[in-house]
């Protein structure tokens, strides 16, 4: 009578392939998600990191004096300056800019006054005349130079934008009194004006 002999080694090698089969599958899953975690890390660093770069530098530049207008001998009145855009900058809508007036103990938010300028290339207002158009504490572009899209409130690469600030009434600074006009685009840093009201003013002052 035959003898039947059970050899299972076939049958423990069978388990052992699909066991490694196994372990292959659930580490090529866990590589797959941690290799996207990464991936999406990156790129949310990437955007985080081009955003504090736009946020960290200002696109905006003063081209020329900035020049101040007095009808008294004892206080300014109101200034003017051009303002361009830094090569490669983003363009800045002007009208959204935000414009702070600081003096001594004295801060002011200074309001855009819409429809004074029709941004019009070359097209505006005598700065002389700027105190019969706009009222205590108001800001608007009387003139605009190189504009490409003429009729437009965008300052971009080679335009050149004339802005004048009428200083509020309780705070205008007298001779030898600093003040300061910050201007702060919608994207971008803060663009600081530090100046110093002359001992003698004229009816019109280079500002230093």
């Amino acid at each position: 009578m035959m003898k039947l002999l059970k050899n299972e080694d076939a049958f423990t090698g069978l388990e052992a392939a699909i066991v490694l089969i196994a372990f292959i599958v659930v580490a090529a899953v866990f590589s797959y998600v941690m290799l996207g975690a990464g991936f999406f890390a990156t790129g949310e660093a990437q955007k985080v990191v081009h955003a504090g770069s736009q946020q960290a530098s200002s696109s905006l530049e003063i081209i020329g004096n900035v020049y101040g207008y007095a009808e008294s001998a004892t206080k300014l009145d109101y200034i003017v300056f051009t303002v361009g855009n830094t090569a490669g900058g983003t363009p800045i809508d002007i009208s959204q800019m935000l414009v702070t007036y600081v003096c001594e103990k004295k801060s002011d938010v200074i309001g855009f006054k819409s429809g004074a300028a029709q941004y019009k290339d070359a097209d505006g207002f005598d700065p002389k005349s700027v105190g019969s158009h706009l009222s205590a504490g108001e800001w608007t572009v009387i003139k605009t130079y190189n504009n490409v899209g003429e009729g437009d409130k965008l300052l971009e690469s080679g335009e050149q934008f004339v802005l004048a600030i009428v200083l509020p009434s309780d705070a205008r600074p007298g001779n030898n009194i600093p003040f300061s006009i910050n201007l702060q685009p919608a994207v971008g840093a803060v663009y600081p004006i530090k100046k110093t009201v002359p001992a003698n003013l004229d009816k019109v002052n280079i500002l230093y």
